[in-house]
């Protein structure tokens, strides 16, 4: 059973997200155009007036203000939605590392260790002979030094075999 302030948070939320999806449409911009050009328009009638001016500033002052906290309650609720379905991609995928989750959480600090380690793990990628291979960054470590240790071994010879006339294509 809800509580009455869980209610009331929740038809708060939904009115700031009608409200701010609604002053974000067409329709909303081609209104305040509108009250703009009439009230223009009527500066001459009112023989450009501080009282004139007055209502624009007015009027626009405290729309502005209470928009801004309307449209940050729905952009918050929009952000914390998109960063649990995030976590739980995350936390889903077996070959992800687990420390992204709840990652917005971290110190600013600690998300630029992070952004090194995605700042390195670009550097291998852009080594990486296709541009369609996607690692983690233990995966693109392992990766790398794999293909290094390769490139870095002697040939053996009795391993090889050398292209003959019988096995080369024409």
């Amino acid at each position: 059973m809800k509580s009455k302030s869980q209610h009331s948070n929740s038809a708060f939320d939904k009115f700031a997200t009608k409200v701010s999806k609604a002053a974000g449409s067409t329709t909303a911009f081609i209104g305040a155009f509108v009250i703009v050009v009439a009230w223009a328009v009527s500066g001459p009638i009112f023989d450009y007036s501080e009282t004139w001016q007055l209502v624009i500033n007015t009027g626009t002052t405290i729309i502005t203000f209470l928009m801004v906290f309307l449209i940050q309650k729905a952009q918050n609720k929009d952000s914390l939605a998109i960063q649990l379905k995030l976590n739980e991609l995350v936390a889903s995928n077996e070959s992800s590392s687990n420390s992204l989750v709840d990652i917005e959480s971290m110190t600013e600090e600690e998300m630029i260790i992070i952004q090194k380690y995605y700042h390195r793990l670009s550097e291998l990628a852009k080594k990486d002979e296709s541009i369609r291979t996607s690692h983690s960054i233990a995966e693109a470590h392992e990766l790398h030094n794999r293909k290094q240790e390769k490139n870095n071994k002697p040939i053996n010879k009795k391993t090889t075999k050398s292209p003959t006339k019988n096995n080369t294509k024409k």
